[in-house]
């Protein structure tokens, strides 16, 4: 998934040109990894561009932040309004957005209270996450443990918890897989390395909860209301490599792989090696949910031209 520079960025607010967009290299946030970020995407609609689910993602990423005790020094309405104004002076539609807050240079020391706090939003082209998504992807159970609650809290979106995924996705594709599944402290599936994971066993969808060591997701969270009012009972439990081996059906969620259908697990063929039924339904009710030809899903949307109302 790589991006095609568009040309402004909205830093410490106000719109700069891409190449302007710039930080110290004594950054604590590279020096550290402090600092929280969002993946939002745009999508286009009969009424323009509209982004998905954009409260609920900024929601979290000020809780991301609270956690972090990193004060983002705009209100949530403003980084909202900043967001659709990204899209829509870049003339997007489909579009990745990137809010991040973190803190910038001002010491080498671990603590951050002498750091300001730099806040960008960037939107790019939306490009595929995953090559093989269309298909299903090969996925292979990772040795990398996915860290503990205890120690970071995986339901926040802190910018340096992400090393863990690099290590797990980066040896995945080294082995010729697409994706890595990781366990958690307990033995138990956790997630993909950006993605939730949901298991299809015999016509319903489990998949896991916070206690698991996962990212709570906008899009997981989309995909159990979308599952129920399709009458496809969901269930929220623990899942193990025995549940996932022997799913019926297996599925990736996130704001990057949307709903994305796992073909194989470590070799098995999962559903003949394609999507299955269930996977598909929810596959194509949350792409017209994302375009707005859906009315009970318009409420997740914010359109870009804000007199649209959902």
């Amino acid at each position: 998934m790589g991006f095609t520079p568009t040309e402004t960025i909205w830093f410490n607010g106000k719109l700069v040109p891409w190449n302007d967009a710039k930080v110290h290299v004594l950054a604590h946030g590279l020096q550290y990894g402090t600092g929280v970020f969002e993946g939002m995407k745009s999508y286009p609609t009969a009424d323009g561009p509209a982004i998905f689910r954009l409260d609920a993602h900024l929601e979290r990423f000020y809780k991301s932040a609270e956690l972090y005790d990193l004060a983002i020094p705009y209100p949530q309405a403003a980084i909202a309004d900043a967001s659709l104004e990204v899209v829509r002076v870049n003339r997007l539609e489909a579009s990745y957005l990137r809010p991040v807050a973190f803190f910038d240079a001002g010491t080498l020391s671990v603590w951050t209270a002498e750091c300001p706090v730099t806040v960008a939003i960037a939107a790019v082209p939306t490009g595929k996450y995953l090559a093989n998504a269309d298909a299903g992807v090969r996925v292979t159970v990772s040795p990398i443990r996915k860290f503990d609650n205890s120690a970071i809290p995986a339901w926040a979106k802190a910018c340096g918890q992400y090393i863990n995924s690099a290590r797990a996705v980066n040896d995945a594709q080294r082995r010729g897989f697409d994706e890595a599944l990781l366990l958690n402290s307990q033995g138990l599936v956790a997630e993909g390395s950006g993605e939730n994971l949901f298991v299809v066993k015999n016509g319903g969808v489990i998949t896991n909860d916070k206690d698991a060591s996962i990212l709570m997701g906008v899009t997981r969270a989309s995909v159990l209301e979308i599952a129920k009012d399709l009458g496809i009972e969901a269930t929220v439990a623990p899942i193990s490599v025995e549940d996932v081996l022997g799913a019926d059906e297996l599925f990736f969620t996130g704001t990057a792989v949307e709903v994305t259908a796992i073909r194989e697990v470590d070799g098995r063929v999962m559903s003949g090696g394609q999507p299955g039924p269930i996977t598909r339904r929810i596959q194509a009710t949350f792409n017209q949910a994302v375009r707005g030809q859906l009315p009970q899903y318009r409420k997740w949307l914010s359109f870009v031209n804000q007199e649209v109302r959902a």
